[in-house]
């Protein structure tokens, strides 16, 4: 099937497409006028590759995993390589999340800080020379 057909197959837009066989996460065979070909196992791998990038990992993550995964969800095998992968992938994800919470803490404490202090002029600038105006 060509490029167009497997985007209709899958919901999944053309340079899309050619951006996963770019990654080494399909692949196509060049018909004898240049179009790329794909069989029918593409449909599956495209819908493979959707399904953990909807997980949050990285096309590098993927092609390493593509060749344990198995059906469309996909299940994947519990290879030591594949389990290392995946661990590394969620312990930088929880560390993206200890971040984020820390900076929306600060936040909070700022916006608390900043209602603590609020007066009924705002901001705090005398007309005249926009300078602070003492407390």
């Amino acid at each position: 099937m060509r490029i167009g057909e497997l985007s209709r197959r899958t919901g999944v837009n053309t340079h899309q497409l050619r951006y996963y066989e770019a990654q080494g996460l399909l692949e196509a065979e060049r018909g004898a006028n240049g179009y790329r070909e794909y069989d029918e196992n593409a449909v599956l791998r495209v819908k493979q590759i959707r399904h953990l990038l909807g997980a949050g990992l990285s096309s590098e993550d993927i092609a390493y995993l593509l060749p344990c995964a198995v059906g469309e969800a996909p299940e994947l095998l519990g290879c030591p390589e594949l389990l290392a992968a995946m661990r590394s992938r969620l312990q930088r994800l929880n560390d993206q999340m200890d971040k984020l919470v820390r900076s929306r803490d600060a936040l909070a404490n700022y916006i608390d800080a900043a209602e603590r202090m609020s007066s009924d002029r705002y901001p705090p600038f005398d007309d005249a020379d926009l300078e602070p105006v003492p407390a």
